[in-house]
Parts: C-alpha cells; structure tokens; sequence
C-alpha cells in the first residue's frame, strides 16, 4: 500500500518514513522516520509521551482511537541521529496488517514515503557524511562477503575520505606558494619555495598514479573474475565443479562438449568470486564451437585471473599472469612450473587450494585506502591531467588555473564542491529505507 501512494517531490525538512527492514516473513519490522515535525508525529501516536532519547521504550501506539500495534520506540532528536534530523524508529510486529496500517497513520499525521537513498541524501545534507562514505553506505548494505563488508566499514569510516582530503591539504599549500610566486614576481622569495612547489607537485602526481594503478578496491565491490581455460579433455569442467561443490557444468570423455560460458558465483575464503568455464581451446572449423572458443578468449582477455588447466603437454601460458595446473596427475606426469593436480582422486587439490588463496589475497588485500568506483576513478584521472597540465605550464597564472581545477576535481568526489549536480544519481541507487 506504501509503495502505491502518490510521493511528492522531496523537499527538505519534511518528515519521511520507509521500512527499513526486508518485507519477507519476520517477526520484528522496523520503521523509520526523519524530519522537522517528528517530535509531533512520535507524541501523537504515542498518547504524548516521548521516551528518553536513544533509549528503547515500549508504547501503544494509537491513531484516531485505533490501537495500530505495541512496539519499541526510540526517540532520536537532531542533531545526534544519522540524518542529523529529528527522527525516530518504530520496532514493529512484522505482519502486513500492522505494517500498512502504521503507513496509512504516518501518512495521515503528515509524513511521507521517503525516496531511494534520502535517509542517507539527508545526511550528507547535514553533514553527517560526505559522498563517499555515503557510498560506502550503500556498497554495506550489498556487501555479500567478508572482503566486502571490511572495505565498505572502512570507507565508511572515512578511509577514503581522509586520504583525498589530505592531497586537498596539500593541493591548498601548493597553491599558497604558487599564489606568492605570482604576487610577489619581483621579490626576493627563496629559490626553496620553487624547489618545494615543484617537489609537492611531483610527488602528489606520483600519489594519484599509484592510486589508479591500485583496483583492489574495484576488484572486491564487484567481485573477482577466475576464469578456467585450457585446450579440450584437461577437466576444466571437473575442476569448475570441484570448487563449486556441485556439478554446475556438464562433464564427459568426449571433447568439445562445453561450447559457451558458464559462469558461477562462489565465496572463497571470504572473497566474492566469479567462476567461469570456458570452451576448449583448439583449431576448429565447427561454427559453433568456434563461436564458444571466441567467447572463451574474450573472458581470458578480461579476467583478473586465469587459471590455465594443462593435461600432460607442455603449452604456452594464455597469459604472463596465469596460474598454470597440470591435471590428471593420476594418468600424467606434472609438467614443470605448474601446480600439480587430480580432480579425480582429489591429489593435489589442498595445495592447489592454498596456491588459489594466496592468489586472490595478492590481487584483493593490502593496505591504504583504495578507490572503489567508476566515479572514484574518473575524478582522481581528472585531477591528475590537470596537474600534469601544473606540471608542463610555462606560466604561473596557468599553473595556479591548473591546481585549482585539480583541488575542484578532488572536492567533488567528497562532495565539497558541485554536490547537487550528484545527488539524484548516487542516492538514486539506494533501497528505500537508507
């Protein structure tokens, strides 16, 4: 019934509610609720009395004489809530029943079904957050493994944040001195204070190249790409179904029978990972098969890590970064430099395992803060051409054009500068009731 009410434009101050828990089978369904004038709509339908700030009381709540439901109420008064709004929560009786009709008296009170993301919208409003913890926000509430949750708390917790508002603070510096250069030409200004504009500058153009290199962060939002590929008949299929744990891919003697991608999603030791099966790779003249070999080395081109089977004969790494498995080490041989296994007999498979871990720790883990978006990276490629363009300028008056567009390009990805040019499309990503 909520999601069928006409919503008006979102204006800022008025109050909101969204369920903020999933509407499956449960006992206990939370609405939320934020905005000038929740002080009123909470002491309505709690008969006057509002419990102790932040702290869980249990009230009847009534409207219009109909008692809606009891429930555990918190009060959560401006400025020290997640909106910085006056806001409240109620902890429900989980049916459809209470749920709708609690809606229907919020509503009625004068409050409204809130838009996707405008819980947290209100909060990077208020200050409470910038856009990228806000985003982090987002990326938490998807989070689907342990890699995921640890990235998204830590830039949630301004991880991210505080590393690109310190190359601000240095692009403020640098831009000090580039000012004293410009106003004071014919002065006698320290030949240090041109060697330290031009050291700073070096070394924060290194800072963002490094950081753009780095997609460690890319790689855990989204998830890690394995895809398994090799000639026909070495088991990458068996060994697809392997790690799986079940048979996700169809397996015979004969080869070629896998002709187009399979793809599986699997948790490996706290990792998201995307599995891929590919064909065969051999010369061949069947249009089909030929088709799934394409397709196969399309995925190879694209992986963050190929796992190369090999049965018995020596080939050519697909790639310089691939990690090489000789299979059916029951019937062959292990062939030099490659990791040594049987899918059939399970020899080998906990070394291969372990290999596998260390891998995916090496292109996953680590310290620092790394980027995480698509946005994330075109702000900080931004920046940096604009202090290359610092870098190369023959003219200070450009040079100090130049510092400043980059100090505007860091700004933006926190939201300093230019935010509500972003705020529809970030938040408009968000569920209902964050």
């Amino acid at each position: 019934m909520v999601d069928a009410m006409e919503r008006p434009a979102a204006r800022k101050g008025e109050v909101i509610f969204a369920l903020a828990t999933g509407t499956g089978r449960a006992a206990i369904a939370i609405m939320r609720a934020s905005g000038a004038g929740a002080q009123e709509v909470l002491a309505s339908l709690c008969g006057g009395r509002l419990p102790k700030p932040r702290h869980a009381s249990l009230r009847a709540l009534h409207h219009e004489g109909d008692h809606l439901d009891d429930a555990m109420v918190l009060w959560l008064p401006g400025p020290r809530s997640y909106t910085g709004e006056d806001g409240f929560e109620l902890h429900l009786h989980a049916g459809p029943a209470v749920i709708n009709r609690v809606a229907m008296a919020l509503t009625t009170l004068g409050a409204r079904p809130a838009e996707p993301g405008e819980f947290t919208r209100r909060a990077v409003q208020a200050g409470r957050l910038d856009l990228l913890q806000a985003e982090a926000i987002a990326d938490l509430v998807e989070a689907e493994s342990q890699s995921q949750r640890q990235q998204a708390l830590a830039q949630a917790d301004g991880a991210l944040s505080r590393l690109y508002e310190g190359w601000s603070e240095r692009l403020k510096t640098l831009l000090a001195h580039q000012e004293a250069l410009i106003d004071f030409p014919d002065e006698d200004l320290p030949e240090a204070v041109e060697l330290a504009l031009s050291r700073t500058l070096n070394d924060l153009r290194s800072a963002l190249k490094a950081h753009l290199s780095d997609k460690r962060g890319e790689i855990v939002r989204r998830g890690l790409t394995v895809v398994i590929a090799g000639a026909p008949n070495v088991g990458k299929s068996s060994l697809l179904n392997h790690l799986a744990g079940y048979d996700a891919a169809i397996v015979t003697h004969r080869a070629g029978t896998t002709r187009d991608v399979i793809a599986i999603d699997w948790l490996f030791q706290g990792v998201r990972l995307r599995l891929v099966d590919t064909a065969g790779l051999r010369e061949t003249e069947d249009e089909i098969e030929a088709e799934g070999i394409r397709r196969a080395m399309f995925h190879v081109e694209h992986a963050d890590l190929v796992l190369h089977v090999v049965a018995g004969m020596a080939e050519m790494p697909l790639r310089p970064d691939a990690m090489m498995v000789s299979n059916k080490v029951d019937l062959y041989p292990a062939l030099d430099n490659t990791l040594g296994l049987s899918v059939q007999t399970g020899e080998g498979m906990e070394g291969f395992e372990q290999a596998l871990g260390a891998r995916i720790k090496a292109l996953t883990a680590g310290v620092g803060a790394p980027l995480t978006r698509a946005r994330h990276r075109a702000g900080i490629e931004e920046a940096l051409l604009y202090l290359d363009q610092a870098h190369e300028a023959l003219w200070p008056e450009v040079r100090g054009e130049a510092l400043r567009l980059a100090m505007r390009a860091l700004g933006r990805l926190t939201g300093q500068v230019d935010v509500d040019s972003l705020l529809d499309v970030i938040f408009g990503q968000f569920c209902i009731g964050k």
